[in-house]
């Protein structure tokens, strides 16, 4: 190849590679890193990216150079001239990529390793997702629960996680890390955060009418701040303590405030019926009031409200409340009911 072809398919490398470049780095690719574990999976994917450019630089220039050089009139319908492989050529298109390829699966593989293993002394965290709720559960704080993961700033933290119902996934964008949670499966999740801020906590797998309600936050404290939340006589996120009585809090840590509309609790969920009609409700059943709102909590398939779709309500309540809780639910359920209807 003469110089000055040299010098034309280099102009043409250099101009897909800045293309190639301006696309990776002026879109806002990634969210910002929080952990020492997101920083290693950003830093696996500007590695792919970076080879990718670099190909994507070399296809581009002789595909370009040989559009422009070699293109031939409309009217020449003639074939080039037969020539043979080159020998050369073939072993660089084929060992260069090897090589690529095998350094993305070693560096992956490295941050793989590093991302998955904890570090001495832990912070242990059960997660449970139920629909549609997370919640948090601190061993090693006496069983402290919370509906936001409280998280102390540079420790090792690993999560395992347990779903109540139906398949949810974990994903907290700035963490860079998701974990499915299925049924009868106990995953972990390692997590080391290193940047204070507040960050959503989301489900990425769609779980039900109320899928995309079911969010919550992560929060990143100081070594102090969290300390002194670890202290506190109630969980952050936790609703606090209502005149209403226990009913209250259950009905919003059951996660009833992401699907139904109650005046008393302050919630406007579309997916399940209004619970301010529930007295109406009741008159459609045929039932009583307190009768109603039981069955309606243990056997939600009983009867269900016209236009609203069975099998939309969890349907293991009656296991997972105990019968004072169930009591104390109803309860109040009924009380603004009636407030509600006056």
């Amino acid at each position: 190849m003469r110089r000055g072809s040299i010098v034309q398919l280099a102009l043409f490398a250099a101009v897909a590679a800045t293309l190639g470049v301006l696309l990776a780095l002026l879109p806002n690719w990634l969210p910002i890193a929080a952990s020492r574990e997101a920083g290693r999976i950003h830093f696996v994917f500007w590695f792919v990216t970076g080879i990718c450019v670099f190909i994507f630089a070399i296809v581009a220039a002789v595909l370009g150079y040989a559009v422009w050089k070699f293109r031939r009139p409309p009217d020449d319908d003639t074939d080039g001239p037969p020539i043979h492989g080159h020998t050369g050529l073939e072993i660089a298109w084929t060992a260069i990529p090897f090589l690529l390829v095998t350094a993305i699966a070693i560096v992956s593989a490295i941050v793989l390793a590093k991302d998955d293993a904890a570090g001495a002394n832990p912070l242990r965290i059960d997660v449970v997702a139920q629909q549609f709720k997370w919640s948090f559960f601190y061993p090693s704080l006496g069983r402290k629960e919370s509906d936001e993961l409280v998280l102390p700033v540079n420790r090792s933290v690993v999560l395992t996680m347990t779903s109540k119902d139906v398949i949810h996934s974990f994903w907290v964008p700035e963490f860079s890390q998701k974990q499915d949670v299925v049924p009868g499966i106990h995953p972990t999740l390692h997590i080391t955060p290193d940047r204070i801020g507040t960050y959503p906590v989301i489900c990425t797998e769609l779980c039900g009418e109320g899928h995309a309600l079911m969010r919550s936050r992560a929060r990143v404290l100081s070594a102090t701040g969290f300390a002194k939340w670890a202290k506190s006589g109630r969980a952050a996120g936790a609703p606090a303590p209502s005149a209403a009585g226990p009913g209250a809090a259950l009905f919003t840590a059951q996660g009833c405030i992401a699907c139904h509309t109650l005046a008393a609790a302050g919630s406007h969920g579309t997916i399940g019926p209004d619970l301010d009609k529930l007295k109406a409700e009741a008159a459609r059943a045929g039932k009583a009031l307190p009768a109603f709102v039981r069955e309606s909590i243990v056997s939600p398939n009983a009867y269900v409200e016209p236009h609203f779709p069975k099998n939309t309500m969890p349907q293991n309540f009656a296991q997972k409340l105990t019968k004072s809780q169930l009591t104390s639910l109803v309860r109040f359920l009924v009380t603004s009911a009636k407030k509600g209807s006056k």
